[in-house]
């Protein structure tokens, strides 16, 4: 059954070189395996058949069996003709209509001849009528009412340019059907019967049999369930098994002590007490780092939560043990920040923290490498530029990522690659925790069977990734599950919540004067607009109209002007006139999501809000209630707006907090609109299940796969070896991503 199921597409009843084309360019359907697992997108239930008699124009779709007594055609213009065939049961008259296909309908159907006809009823000239119908030979050569045509019928997503090759979800279908028939025997089973009698899970024959032509609404969803396991089972088994692999291949430097420098820091340095989640925080992150294994963990928290600092002291502590640490950040001015950030936390103390960007050139570039290389130089802050060959580091033995999203894996694995394996002599009396033997020492492992294996190497960097996105728990569990996950669920004291208030366009000229009240107390204000230029085909206020017609509103002071088409060292001027104060009012496109810590600005104007997804109006409304004073957000929208689009303006104005945003636009949008899900190095398509609304599956399929790399982490049980195999023919790739975080 495996070898009929790998066979060329091209060889099944219906398809050809032509239609194999069209097929593997369109939906990659390349084998029969490929069209098996291309599910339905929906049913319509065809069980029953109506009398003609029993038809009204309220009615969803019918079907009815037939004859039809004559064709008609009435000319429409050039080129163009209405084809109706007029049709009945016994019961009453009906027609059929065709606007398009009439030729075709013409010609392949016959008067006298008994059909089954499907379709949504309407009336036209007080008589039923059923536009474009399916219509299917009926009889005892054709079909009967216990064939596949009825019951719950499947209907599958295509493309323009195979409707015009005739191959619709009609068309689509007939192919299932053939292949369906064609396979005679069982399908081969996937998960062995320890989990799915456990579980209560259909065979896996049943269920893709099931999933196309279910025989009732129970058996499609337990179907549905089955398949669903399947796909987040494979896919949790491989996350795990990188995790595995990873934690047994790679050993991290070991950082036993807390000294004089985290001390110093703690106690006299320290701007606030800790909440109780950065405490948290931090006792995770000190139990990774002196474990011995490389740390990997994702540090998610609210714009404001507090991460940063919580960076700082893992830093400290890596400084305290005698090595060098590293904040990469996506753009010059959050590098910026972040160091200005770090020298102000740090005053006082003698650490020397210096700045690596592009514009970082000449004889303060040599410095700064220089002093990487002689280990002076502790804490580096930079952006991409880190990673050039040109730079290296005495001992590195941290690296920090804030926003990992906008850092592709293969560059954070450059990283490995930059920290000298050898102890800094100059360094030595810092810290003795590098003697110890895990360190520097590679230790053979047994090469593991199957779909793992390899040996341990040399010490590596731990890594720490932050993010301000907040990521829903079944998302994380999919995207980032090879990664240990820390959650900052506070924010420090004294923090306002911000004010969200939906305002309808039409009410602008109140809202200009509620901002003017704020610019004259000696606050800032952004304006985000979702375009930069007028599109012909939505609108929508632009930046560059907008820009316009604000100063104009506010001819008294002054407006900057930020984009993502402006060259890098005019936005960063402009950023820079307004961090600095000399601008009032920063008009934006959504470049300032991820951008610079302004206090001072205390109101975020978003124009056509109904535009953004929900975490992308977190992450902007996050750029304000930064300082002490009330902040507030308006969203702007006009008094069209969906169903959807109010849940998520609601939503909004409800909360402020980032987890329930989160799972909201999860449910709302789905995982693959949210940001941040393209470079996750976790590359499964799915084809059936949805982690948004399955989140229980995804924790039955990932307790599961715990249970199998708990009892076979090398892979090399002949009890698993079924799923092994399984997996390494689904696994698109064999590169261990996840031990790059």
């Amino acid at each position: 059954m495996p070898d009929i199921l790998q066979q060329d597409i091209m060889y099944l009843t219906g398809v050809g070189p032509n239609r194999k084309k069209l097929l593997s360019s369109e939906l990659g359907i390349n084998t029969f395996a490929d069209l098996l697992e291309y599910f339905p997108y929906k049913y319509v239930d065809r069980s029953k058949v109506y009398k003609v008699s029993e038809l009204t124009g309220d009615m969803a779709f019918v079907q009815v069996v037939g004859h039809i007594l004559s064709f008609e055609t009435f000319s429409m213009g050039v080129h163009k003709e209405r084809v109706v065939a007029h049709f009945t049961d016994g019961t009453a008259l009906m027609d059929l209509v065709w606007f398009n296909g009439g030729k075709y309908a013409r010609e392949h159907y016959k008067v006298g001849r008994q059909y089954l006809v499907f379709g949504r009823p309407s009336v036209f000239n007080n008589r039923i009528q059923i536009q474009h119908p399916d219509v299917d030979e009926f009889g005892a050569d054709s079909t009967e009412l216990d064939d596949k045509s009825l019951g719950m019928r499947p209907y599958y997503n295509t493309t323009e340019k195979m409707k015009k090759s005739n191959l619709t979800s009609k068309g689509v279908e007939r192919l299932v059907h053939n292949l369906l028939d064609k396979l005679t025997q069982p399908l081969p089973e996937t998960i062995p019967p320890f989990i799915t009698s456990k579980l209560h899970l259909v065979s896996r024959d049943q269920a893709l049999r099931a999933i196309h032509y279910p025989p009732d609404a129970k058996q499609l969803s337990q179907a549905r369930v089955r398949l669903k396991f399947e796909e987040l089972f494979f896919v949790q088994l491989n996350i795990l098994r990188y995790a595995s692999d990873q934690r047994r291949k790679y050993l991290g430097f070991v950082f036993p002590r807390i000294g004089d420098i985290f001390n110093t820091f703690y106690y006299q340095c320290l701007p606030f007490s800790l909440t109780g989640a950065q405490k948290r925080v931090m006792h995770e992150i000190r139990s990774d780092m002196r474990s011995g294994r490389q740390m990997n963990r994702l540090l998610q928290g609210d714009v404001g939560s507090g991460k940063t600092l919580v960076a700082l002291m893992a830093m400290l502590i890596a400084l305290d043990n005698g090595f060098q640490a590293c904040m990469m950040a996506p753009t010059e001015i959050l590098a910026e920040q972040h160091l200005a950030t770090l020298r102000e936390l740090l005053t006082g103390m003698d650490i020397r923290v210096e700045l690596l960007t592009g514009i970082i050139k000449g004889k303060k570039r040599k410095e700064v490498l220089a002093g990487l290389l002689d280990g002076s130089v502790q804490i580096l802050v930079g952006t991409h530029a880190v990673i050039e060959d040109t730079v290296q580091f005495s001992r590195l033995g941290l690296v920090v990522i804030d926003e990992q999203h906008r850092f592709g894996v293969a560059q954070r694995a450059k990283l490995w690659g930059k920290s000298s394996p050898t102890p800094n002599p100059s360094r030595e009396g810092e810290g003795s925790m590098h003697t110890n033997q895990q360190t520097n020492v590679t230790t053979p492992l047994p090469t593991a069977g199957g779909a793992g294996g390899g040996a341990a190497v040399g010490a590596i960097p731990h890594v720490l990734v932050m993010t301000a996105t907040p990521i829903p728990r079944t998302l994380a569990m999919t995207l980032y599950g090879d990664l240990d996950v820390s959650v900052i669920d506070e924010l420090p004291p004294g923090r306002k919540p911000i004010q969200t208030v939906h305002v309808f366009d039409s009410r602008m000229t109140s809202l200009y004067d509620g901002i003017r009240r704020q610019i004259q107390a000696g606050r800032q204000v952004y304006f985000v607009f979702p375009l930069i230029e007028e599109s012909e085909k939505m609108d929508l206020k632009n930046l560059e109209q907008g820009f316009e017609t604000l100063c104009q509103v506010f001819p008294e002071y002054r407006l900057s002007k930020v984009h993502g088409r402006m060259n890098a060292h005019d936005k960063e001027e402009e950023m820079q006139r307004f961090v600095s104060g000399q601008t009032q009012i920063l008009v934006a496109t959504t470049v300032i999501e991820v951008g610079v810590n302004v206090p001072n600005a205390s109101v975020m104007v978003i124009i056509d809000a109904q535009r953004f997804g929900l975490s992308q109006l977190h992450q902007l409304r996050g750029r304000v209630g930064r300082g002490a004073e009330q902040s507030f957000c308006f969203l702007v929208t006009n008094y069209k707006l969906s169903e959807v689009t109010r849940k998520r303006i609601d939503i909004m104005c409800e909360t402020n907090d980032g987890f329930r945003i989160a799972e909201a636009d999860l449910k709302l949008r789905g995982p693959g609109d949210l940001e941040g899900t393209q470079q996750s190095g976790m590359a499964f398509d799915l084809k059936i299940a949805d982690i948004a609304r399955d989140g229980q599956l995804v924790q039955m399929a990932r307790d599961e796969a715990a249970i199998v790399i708990g009892e076979d982490p090398q892979c090399n049980s002949a009890k698993y070896q079924s799923l092994w195999q399984r997996l390494s023919e689904i696994r698109k790739t064999d590169i261990n991503w996840s031990a790059i975080s």
